[in-house]
């Protein structure tokens, strides 16, 4: 398992947001609570937190970005057509 802090367009690091790396999966997690899962393409967010805040929107947006490359309507359809899977990841 390898942990890392997400980083801004200028290289720094971004403080209480991160990517978890887990054999074949990969999770944004912010602060204490895992947001998302990425399994191939199989994905999971948390029922109660994907769109917790406008900061946990933010980075969940910025990780859907690097990982899927879908935006932010893209990831609310696919919510709603049940592509995305909301489950408890805590």
């Amino acid at each position: 398992m390898k942990v890392e802090n997400m980083t801004s367009n200028k290289g720094n690091k971004i403080a209480n947001q991160f990517i978890i790396y887990d054999d074949d999966k990969v999770y944004f997690q912010s602060y204490n609570t895992k947001i998302a899962m990425i399994q191939d393409h199989y994905i999971e967010l948390d029922a109660k937190y994907w769109n917790y805040s406008k900061t946990t929107s933010k980075y969940l947006n910025e990780f859907f970005k690097i990982f899927m490359n879908i935006s932010p309507k893209e990831i609310k359809a696919n919510i709603k057509d049940n592509t995305f899977f909301l489950t408890n990841l805590n």
